[in-house]
């Protein structure tokens, strides 16, 4: 095999860029076996170190037509490729760094970083060969099969592997073009009035600094929410279409780019369960309507903690309650909520407090959403909460409180039903 490569040099490695087609990268790039390690257990280890992930990667191939990855970084074993500079002049322009990369029989090529999409690419040639003329970018490193060359070897492996940052929350809601929900979420922060300017906190996590006056929620909870109202989008799209039923995870599904139509379909399904919010409950009509530039101050306080649904830990759990009594119940949004808006969503009242609020404190309780659930089914009354649920929400209330479950009872029956 030859290649056309550019030589270039970093610490004390010296690496070729290249390209391969994903038919060489079939024909020649090997698992790692015993490059890296002689002892048999070890060598197990690295190969149990492909996960099923290499299948995802074989779907994206096959499914998306602008798929685009990272280079591989290839080890050549025994040693160096051959290697012929060309000598390239342009105008007052010089250099030896380009060349013809030559791989004589003897050599044999294994991944230290992109084990998965080696695997990947092998398995899309085996569903469509016609895939074999793609190209993909990829460096080439010498190995020598010594016990040093072993050692440094391994060096390079887990540097690539440890220090690979992964996709953020954050840089799939701001960028990713396939997932329906990051593109629906950006279109509310763009377009959605209660979400605009700065009314969702762009934190690097789910939590709502103290300082913040202004937010309703941070961009991940935002995210989860309608990530919620997704599942139920694809639900009644498998009851509508009556075509087969989509049994893709969740997952597999926001890795590819639905047709526009879907996604707007299931915008208007996002605006529409928002905008219910926003006309029934009165915290968040007011806060959608203010102008004030700390429109949240009144609902996110540090002496009482505020109101239950601007806290992360709240609204998620407050959203799949109203898509789950809305999948049992079949009652509309706006039903639903109508009801609810009669609950006291002050975190310093019953049934909250100890839940989401610590009172003495005056601190956040970050382990409650799934009480909070339990709750609201409870509250919702019309044998809403199923038996099993019920169960659960009395020992984990009851723990809450800090009191023996057989007293729960009495707590349960203080908390108010909605008539």
């Amino acid at each position: 095999m030859k290649v056309p490569a550019i030589r270039a040099q970093i610490g004390d490695w010296t690496y070729y860029v290249s390209t391969l087609t994903f038919n060489q990268v079939n024909e020649y790039v090997s698992r790692v076996d015993e490059e890296l390690h002689k002892s048999e257990s070890l060598k197990d280890l690295i190969q149990r170190s492909i996960t099923n992930n290499y299948k995802s990667i074989q779907e994206y191939i096959i499914n998306q037509p602008e798929l685009f990855f990272n280079s591989l970084v290839l080890a050549v074993y025994d040693d160096y490729p051959d290697w012929s500079a060309i000598e390239v002049k342009y105008d007052d322009f010089e250099t030896h760094q380009i060349g013809i990369l030559e791989f004589p029989g003897q050599h044999k090529i294994f991944p230290l970083d992109g084990q998965h999409r080696v695997e990947g690419i092998k398995a899309a040639l085996e569903t469509n060969p016609e895939f074999g003329d793609q190209t993909i970018s990829a460096i080439f490193v010498g190995h020598k099969n010594d016990e040093a060359g072993m050692r440094r070897s391994r060096r390079l492996f887990s540097t690539l592997n440890r220090y690979a940052k992964p996709v953020t929350m954050d840089d799939i809601i701001a960028l990713d073009e396939d997932d329906s929900v990051a593109i629906v979420t950006r279109n509310l922060l763009e377009e959605y009035g209660l979400f605009m300017n700065k009314r969702v906190t762009k934190s690097e996590n789910k939590a709502i600094p103290d300082s913040d006056k202004s937010s309703i929620t941070s961009i991940i909870t935002l995210y989860q929410c309608n990530k919620e109202l997704l599942k139920l989008f694809r639900k009644k799209q498998n009851q509508i279409t009556g075509r087969p039923k989509d049994n893709r995870s969740l997952a597999e599904y926001l890795k590819f780019r639905p047709q526009e139509e879907k996604i707007e379909n299931y915008q208007q399904l996002v605006v529409e369960f928002w905008n219910c919010i926003s006309g029934n409950i009165e915290a968040i009509s007011t806060f959608s309507s203010s102008t004030s530039e700390r429109p949240a101050e009144e609902y996110r306080k540090r002496d009482t903690g505020g109101h239950l649904i601007f806290r992360p830990i709240g609204i998620l759990p407050f959203v799949q309650a109203v898509i789950e009594i809305h999948n049992r119940k079949g009652h509309s949004f706006d039903d639903i909520l109508l009801r609810l808006k009669d609950v006291d969503f002050s975190i310093n009242a019953v049934p909250w407090r100890f839940v989401v609020w610590n009172p003495t404190d005056k601190t956040m309780i970050m382990n409650g959403s799934a009480v909070v659930k339990l709750l609201l089914f409870y509250m919702y009354g019309n044998s809403t909460i199923k038996d099993g649920e019920l169960a659960t929400l009395k020992g984990k209330y009851a723990a809450k409180l800090g009191i023996e479950e057989d007293a729960i009872d009495g707590v349960l029956n203080s908390v108010p039903l909605l008539s």
